[in-house]
């Protein structure tokens, strides 16, 4: 069934039908948009929560940093971003496949369905062009007839009244005849129009109206078809998303899931042990008259408490009590132990009748303040550069990790150092290849990094000594070249020595011979073809030919150099420059 033929007389309806599914098409658009516009504006909230939250915690210094809850929220904070992001696209894609892609093929449906509304106007104009041309054939063949009937109508009068001429006579019938022949002209017109305007509503009716209709029952269902897929990606396009975002939340169930209260148990002991002893018992101290003092000094002895901590630890503040609001009179951890008294001193006026009372009540002075609150144990101590303001056990720590940033610091500015060293050997072996004084400055800059350096790595050592731990501190041979060329040697024990040679250039190589003779030989990693003769006249080198295949022991690492090695085993560097090098893959 088609609407050509089920519906040749609707044409009102078809109008206003198609009409209607267009502006639905339109509509679903907008409501598309605004989708997208709310799935934009969720993922920009989830960023920006994400983001305030991280920002709060995105100091990686932080103590928190290492345990497992925190690190779960960031986890957690990373997979909300990421959901964020999902949404984002979702809103991206509907943009594209649906809003673009329908709006553009609306732009065509309404072109279309244009032009074949200007095809029915066209043929509907002229029909009625046509049935006018009829309508007005028609209304003169009426007239011309009764023009006719009456011109005849006179002459048959004429013919028979009695005082008619002939020549009146005779005209009559002559104008009868005239008006005769002209009506039967205009009926033969009319006949034709007719016949013209019977055909074209024939047409009209049974060809081009059916066709123009079936024409837009095509755009309307290409519309709907069009349509209804708009529909399944509305959804599809959330779909294809789905098994990422399960991932996201996955992440964040799993985030939860690696909570260890366990161990960021652990890491609250390990970031916050001091390593302190807890104080002993307070003795008591009898200052009766009638104890011997030299008896009671020895049974009962000093009181030990908070101060022995700190006799222990000289070097340090005592920080567990150091913002208690203590009176002068009691033990401060800023204050100086009392004397004890003599052996056989004199007692106290103060005693009274009742010394004991007096002696417990002291005691109560000294003690109660130090455990009134919690709160007063916090404190706000100044950083100090040997870390002396943390707890014996975190300075250790910290300690032990400066020094090993510093150990790699110099092992760093002493391969720059050597790398150097060789550079103005080279230089001063083929002055064309550049002038040894322009590394003058670099070197010297370099020599005093490496002492600055050497200076902090003993500070350090001995503030760690200090600490009470040695330490496995890392050492590393560093070497260095003063203004003079001179080679500078830093000893396992953290001491330096000043290696001056007649020769520099011997200097330079004077460690890879060491490593030549103690290494086991290295496996090659490539091979190379020499491109020009190479003398190898400075220690540590090797001679070469032009066109001569030695196998790399070991790459250039910046500094213009290659270790390479012959069949017989000799080894030694030559320029990177004067081969053609193929490692092995």
């Amino acid at each position: 069934m088609d609407w050509g033929t089920e519906l040749w007389d609707q044409y009102d309806i078809i109008e206003k039908h198609t009409q209607s599914g267009l502006e639905l098409v339109e509509k679903y658009v907008k409501f598309v948009k605004e989708r997208t516009e709310i799935e934009q504006s969720y993922a920009k909230q989830l960023r920006n929560l994400s983001k305030k939250y991280n920002q709060k915690r995105s100091n990686k210094d932080e103590p928190d940093c290492r345990l497992s809850s925190y690190q779960s929220f960031v986890d957690i904070l990373n997979e909300m971003n990421d959901y964020a992001g999902q949404r984002e696209l979702i809103a991206e894609n509907m943009i594209m496949n649906i809003c673009i892609d329908l709006t553009k093929y609306l732009q065509e449906l309404k072109q279309e369905r244009k032009t074949y509304l200007l095809e029915a106007k066209k043929a509907q104009q002229s029909l009625e062009s046509t049935y006018k041309q009829l309508d007005s054939s028609k209304k003169r063949f009426e007239r011309e007839w009764r023009e006719a009937e009456r011109a005849a109508q006179y002459a048959e009068k004429t013919d028979q009244d009695i005082n008619a001429t002939k020549a009146d006579v005779e005209k009559a019938k002559q104008q009868a005849h005239m008006r005769a022949r002209v009506a039967e002209d205009c009926k033969n017109d009319y006949a034709a129009q007719l016949q013209k305007y019977n055909k074209e509503q024939s047409q009209f009716y049974f060809n081009d109206m059916p066709l123009i209709f079936n024409k837009l029952q095509d755009l309307d269902e290409r519309r709907i078809r069009k349509l209804g897929h708009g529909y399944i990606l509305f959804s599809d396009t959330e779909k294809n998303v789905m098994p990422i975002i399960g991932k996201c939340l996955e992440g964040i169930t799993k985030a939860g899931t690696n909570v260890n209260e366990k161990n960021d148990s652990m890491v609250i002991i390990e970031q916050n042990k001091s390593g302190f002893e807890r104080p002993g018992d307070l003795e008591f101290e009898d200052y009766s008259q009638g104890i011997n003092r030299a008896s009671s000094d020895s049974s009962l002895g000093t009181p030990k408490g908070p101060m022995d901590l700190l006799g222990k630890n000289k070097s340090k503040n005592f920080w567990l009590f150091k913002r208690s609001k203590l009176s002068s009179s009691t033990l401060t951890p800023f204050s100086t132990p009392p004397a004890p008294s003599p052996p056989n001193g004199a007692p106290s006026p103060k005693f009274g009748r009742d010394p004991l009372s007096y002696c417990l009540k002291e005691i109560n002075k000294t003690v109660k303040p130090r455990i009134s609150s919690f709160r007063t144990l916090r404190r706000s101590p100044t950083v100090t550069e040997d870390f002396g303001h943390l707890p014996p056990e975190q300075r250790r720590k910290r300690l032990q990790q400066k020094l090993e940033e510093i150990s790699k610091e110099l092992q760093k500015e002493a391969d720059q150092s050597e790398a150097l060293g060789k550079m103005k050997d080279v230089y001063e072996k083929n002055p064309q290849m550049g002038d040894p004084a322009s590394l003058a400055t670099q070197i010297s800059q370099t020599s005093q990094n490496i002492e600055r350096l050497r200076g902090e790595l003993n500070k350090y050592e001995t503030w760690l000594s200090e600490a009470g731990v040695r330490g496995d501190t890392l050492r590393y041979r560093a070497h260095s070249f003063n203004n003079n060329g001179a080679h500078e040697v830093l000893s396992p024990d953290g001491a330096h020595s000043d290696e001056s040679t007649p020769d520099p250039s011997q200097a330079i190589y004077a460690e890879f011979d060491d490593d030549f003779e103690d290494e086991e030989p290295v496996a090659p990693i490539g091979k190379c073809t020499a491109m020009y003769n190479f003398p190898g006249a400075s220690e540590g080198t090797i001679s070469m030919q032009e066109g001569e295949v030695l196998a790399v022991v070991e790459e250039d690492k910046g500094d213009g150099w290659t270790r390479v090695r012959r069949h017989n085993g000799d080894e030694g560097y030559i320029p990177t420059s004067y081969v053609t090098i193929t490692l092995n893959k």
